[in-house]
């Protein structure tokens, strides 16, 4: 067990909380329809900055005649760049600390080197989500990554912390549920994603059925996940129809119910099992999310809420995170230092004859 916090906690902690920044500074650009707002990368029009003089605006008009500087949602788009680029540097100084350090006990050293490796792939999904338009696969890979890194970052800070010990016998069927819950929220997190690329959110406007069915005829579920979607056009405002996205909104609905039941489930399991703080925290994440979700469909999407919907994935995914770590398998104490602990030896000595 650890006995206290580690090099690093506190750029761990920073890193989480810009992530964090990051993840909802994405969903704001996604939602006010600016993740083409900068028809290159990683610049912007060329310039490091939105284009603003006469000069810059020519250089823009002459090298991009198809895309016309909209230069508040160019500042929406490179704001989070700028967010993105200075996560990026946080995560290579936490790499980098990590090999530096790498012969001290207890360090971790392949989660910040995987963390890097994630944040480069994210830096190319950024990329792509431009010179690919907003093709739906790409945005949710890249919101998923974002997750993932905060995820990660989040788990990282927890190890450093030296805080949050194992419990001491955790139930194996509890371990498994948590796992299952995890899984299935990471699944709910990209439907989400794919609600919002395919521009499916104000699909359905009534609660809690949908064009007032239960099951509304007609839903087009071929052409809603169909993953093979031809690169090329532009993505933003969807391409698809009306009944393919009444599909897609109908199958996050569904996937909410499956989430919602399952994690309360896991917030009973831990509750009998002790951990009441635990099944607390959870039960609020997702009577969070489930509220946001419920308000963006009554007042169709307002963008406050709509946000902070994202944010509170994230949250519920960090809670999630949170479990699983107490609910880890707790290391052998022979373990600690990488060995096994040596056996006990008894020291030889002259025999005594007793009475």
């Amino acid at each position: 067990m650890d006995t206290g916090r580690k090099p690093g906690f506190r750029l761990a902690l920073f890193a989480t909380l810009l992530a964090f920044a990051v993840v909802l500074l994405g969903a704001y650009t996604r939602l006010t329809h600016a993740g083409l707002g900068c028809p290159d990368w990683p610049g912007c029009y060329g310039f490091l900055a939105v284009p603003s003089s006469a000069a810059q605006l020519a250089h823009a008009e002459r090298h991009f005649p198809e895309a016309p500087v909209e230069a508040e949602k160019g500042w929406n788009e490179m704001i989070h760049r700028y967010f993105a680029g200075s996560l990026g540097l946080a995560i290579l100084a936490l790499a980098l600390q990590a090999l530096r350090r790498r012969t001290d006990a207890g360090q971790p050293r392949g989660l910040p080197l995987a963390l890097l490796g994630v944040v480069v792939v994210q830096a190319l999904f950024g990329m792509w989500t431009v010179t690919l338009k907003l093709w739906p696969q790409v945005v949710v890979a890249h919101l998923l990554g974002g997750m993932t890194t905060l995820a990660l970052l989040f788990l990282l800070g927890l190890r450093l912390s030296g805080a949050v010990p194992a419990l001491p016998a955790p139930a194996p069927g509890l371990r498994a549920l948590a796992g299952a819950a995890l899984a299935l929220s990471v699944g709910q997190i990209a439907l989400g994603g794919w609600v919002s690329s395919n521009y499916a959110a104000v699909a359905c406007l009534d609660l809690p059925t949908c064009h007032g069915q239960w099951w509304p005829e007609g839903m087009d579920f071929a052409n809603a996940f169909h993953l093979s979607q031809a690169i090329g056009p532009n993505y933003l405002g969807g391409m698809l129809d009306g009944p393919a996205r009444t599909a897609i909104h109908l199958s996050h609905r569904l996937g909410a119910l499956a989430v919602a039941l399952t994690l309360m489930a896991l917030a009973w399991r831990l509750w009998r099992h002790g951990l009441g703080r635990l099944a607390a925290l959870l039960l609020a994440a997702l009577l969070l999310q489930l509220g946001l979700g419920l308000g963006n469909v009554l007042w169709q999407l307002p963008l406050p809420l709509a946000v902070a919907h994202n944010g509170g994935a994230a949250l519920l995914l960090l809670s999630l995170v949170l479990v699983n770590y107490r609910l880890r398998p707790r290391p052998a104490v022979g373990r600690l230092a990488g060995k096994a602990s040596p056996l006990p030896t008894l020291r030889s000595g002259p025999l005594r004859r007793v009475g």
